[in-house]
């Protein structure tokens, strides 16, 4: 229940003298000393200093409805500096979301609704699982990206309905992190006006004061990534702070910083010191630090009557503007019935009927195409009909062949009275769905994150495999949120050739496989490319991977050969024993498929029975019926191989003991694909004579 003190508590008579303002700060710094103190865990420092900040921008600024946390077209607001969590625990318990004292009380305990950082989908009202630094400012990019894409399709003269802003609370840390760089750079390119960041500014990390690490002038910087920066020198002055996030929102051509110095641990007696950052202030320190901003030691868990129901009327506002919205829709559906019913399919997550019908069917084909080439085919066959997909590449559009063709660019920099051709040839716009990352592979990912959580999308996101390392943190991050981003990840293999094993991928394909939650796809040929996004795109609750090659592999003939759907399964058999009883095994992903029929070709021929496995995806396999999976790998058949271009490790689950893999467990080397095929044993004579090992022969 929640404990609510009277007017006439003898208790209550230091508080009952301050303002409401103030009863309500305090109430949200002393909810959150409280919970850390209770949990004897987490970070009191943030909250004590940046309260004030958060209390006016919940309350005199943000547009959002505690009853309907999904709501379409609220304002976001995303904790970037999640170890602060308790401060937004406190913020939607005393804002009426579904989260209550009990649940405060719970904080960081098994099962509560309020963990130790901010979990999406987890607590109504948590926009985007934060704590690794820096992931939220970019989240927060993608999120208003989002909007901006969303209100240039879909808003008509007289008709605004997609109109909110996205807010962040950013700290010394997330600033520090490179990701931050990375997004802040390419939001101020693109003109993101509805991006608000108010930056705690308390000059302390959580080992040493900022001296020690970051003394570069924060505000010039954002200044030069064409930012509107705005100062406000006392972080406890509500007015100054409502006055700068008001001339935020009036510049609409510009992203903001807004720059607050704050006093991390205010009120106590480590303020301004990292001492109050990551650890309970403890008893007596919390009686201190009470007695220093005049509220009352006892009871813990204080909610001033008067605090709660200012906070409360979040409610009332967030009814009216979420019925005015409605409202606005109606009128809207019935001028633009067709716009009207493609965004409430867009919002709601929905496939149009048939958006994959103009997916083709490639015909067999020796020669065959790179399954990059066949992936970018099969990307435009159906991105006219679903307008949720927008994305693009870390600058490597020609090479990924993930432009979407004639869709237009994202890009609001464009001078009146210029061509505005875009590279596509579908022109400029901010309706334009080709989002150009530049080099920023991080910030690429993490901004498709936002773009996920905010709805209305199904965002890509393209570079070489290889660099999938440099996105690891938010890929990670989509899989814990289980947020339906696809990765198109090419050059996927030391196939590659002469770029050297700078660029060519060893243990990436292992490293991405063992995230909990990321489905990862390496079709063999041009029609499993065409499977592998049929998947992406109705995998809703996870990411996807897609691992395609650079060179050209064969087109299978599926009359020789099962169909290519057998990918949606992950592993099927792709061509059986000639004799019917399998002695040998081969199995193999991507390009290394068309490698093993050409082997069990030749052991066929030797008098080997030899049943050929297509894996792409252990994932998928993993998920189907133990009857399925004994179905393709029988136990009775002990004789495996496995060839794959890339690290071993997690192959023995599939072959067993007495199998095999053919693998790279070492870098690559710079010389032509061939080359490289041959000195590294990917070559059919190898394969057999690997296979014939396991048979004794």
């Amino acid at each position: 229940m929640t404990v609510v003190a009277s007017h006439h508590s003898p208790t209550l008579e230091n508080i009952m003298s301050h303002d409401l303002d103030q009863q309500c700060i305090n109430m949200l710094r002393f909810l959150s000393v409280d919970m850390v103190q209770k949990a004897d865990s987490g970070h009191p420092g943030l909250p004590l200093g940046a309260a004030p900040m958060a209390y006016v921008l919940w309350t005199r600024h943000m547009k959002f409805h505690p009853a309907d946390p999904h709501w379409a077209d609220r304002d976001r607001f995303v904790l970037s500096a999640g170890h602060g969590s308790a401060l937004l625990y406190s913020l939607l318990f005393a804002s009426g979301y579904d989260v209550s004292l009990d649940d405060i009380r719970q904080f960081r305990q098994w099962g509560s609704k309020t963990p130790g950082h901010p979990e999406y989908g987890h607590t109504p009202g948590v926009e985007v699982t934060t704590g690794p630094l820096g992931q939220g400012l970019a989240n927060a990019v993608g999120m208003a990206l989002g909007e901006a894409q969303l209100a240039a399709t879909y808003n008509r003269d007289g008709h605004r309905i997609i109109d909110h802003h996205t807010y962040a609370i950013v700290s010394d840390g997330d600033l520090m992190e490179g990701v931050a760089s990375e997004a802040a750079s390419l939001a101020g390119h693109l003109k993101l006006g509805k991006l608000i960041c108010l930056y705690d500014d308390n000059y302390v990390t959580l080992s040493a004061g900022t001296d020690m690490t970051f003394t570069e002038d924060r505000g010039a910087r954002f200044d030069a990534y064409g930012w509107q920066t705005i100062h406000v020198d006392d972080g406890n002055d509500v007015d100054a702070i409502h006055a700068a996030l008001r001339a935020a929102r009036e510049d609409t051509s510009r992203p903001s910083l807004i720059l607050v110095r704050t006093h991390i641990g205010y009120g106590s007696p480590e303020q301004d010191s990292y001492k109050a950052h990551g650890s309970p202030l403890g008893v007596e320190d919390v009686k201190k630090t009470k007695a220093n901003l005049g509220w009352p030691v006892e009871p813990d868990f204080l909610v001033p009557e008067p605090a709660l129901a200012h906070m409360r009327e979040a409610l009332e506002r967030g009814a009216k503007a979420q019925s005015d919205w409605d409202e606005r829709m109606s009128a809207y559906a019935a001028a633009f019935p067709e716009l009207a019913r493609d965004l409430r399919a867009r919002l709601g997550g929905e496939l149009p009927l048939g958006w994959d019908a103009d997916i083709p069917q490639f015909p067999a084909d020796p020669k065959g195409l790179a399954t990059r080439v066949a992936g970018g085919q099969v990307m435009n066959a159906f991105a006219k009909k679903l307008p949720a997909l927008c994305g693009g590449s870390a600058d490597l559009d020609p090479s990924t062949f993930t432009a979407l063709k004639g869709l237009g660019d994202f890009n609001p920099a464009v001078v009146p009275g210029e061509d505005t051709e875009g590279s596509d040839g579908g022109g400029w716009s901010r309706a334009g769905r080709n989002f150009h990352y530049g080099v920023r592979e991080h910030a690429m990912a993490a901004i498709g994150n936002g773009l996920a959580a905010h709805g209305g999308f199904i965002p890509f996101d393209a570079t070489f495999l290889i660099f999938s390392d440099y996105m690891r943190p938010s890929i990670r991050l989509a899989a814990l949120m289980g947020l339906h981003v696809v990765h198109v990840f090419t050059h996927d293999s030391v196939a590659l050739g002469e770029d050297g094993p700078t660029h060519q991928p060893i243990e990436q394909l292992a490293s991405l496989r063992a995230i909990p939650n990321l489905t990862v796809i390496r079709p063999a040929d041009a029609n499993e490319t065409a499977e592998a996004w049929r998947v992406a795109v109705s995998s809703k609750k996870h990411p996807v991977a897609l691992a395609l090659t650079r060179q050209k592999v064969p087109t299978l003939d599926r009359q020789r050969h099962a169909g290519a759907e057998g990918l949606r399964k992950g592993a099927y058999v792709l061509r059986e024993a000639s004799s019917g009883q399998a002695a040998l095994i081969l199995i193999a992903s991507g390009s290394e498929v068309g490698l093993i029929l050409d082997a069990a070709d030749k052991l066929e021929a030797d008098g080997v029975a030899t049943r050929c496995v297509s894996m792409p995806s252990w994932e998928l396999f993993d998920a189907q019926s133990p009857d399925y999976r004994e179905q393709v790998l029988p136990a009775g058949v002990a004789a495996r191989l496995a060839v794959e271009m890339g690290a071993t490790q997690g192959w023995l689950r599939y072959v067993g003991a007495r199998g095999d893999v053919l693998g790279i467990d070492h870098f690559g080397a710079s010389a032509p694909a061939e080359k490289l095929l041959q000195e590294f044993g990917f070559t059919v004579d190898n394969v057999v004579q690997r296979a014939k090992a396991l048979l004794g022969k």
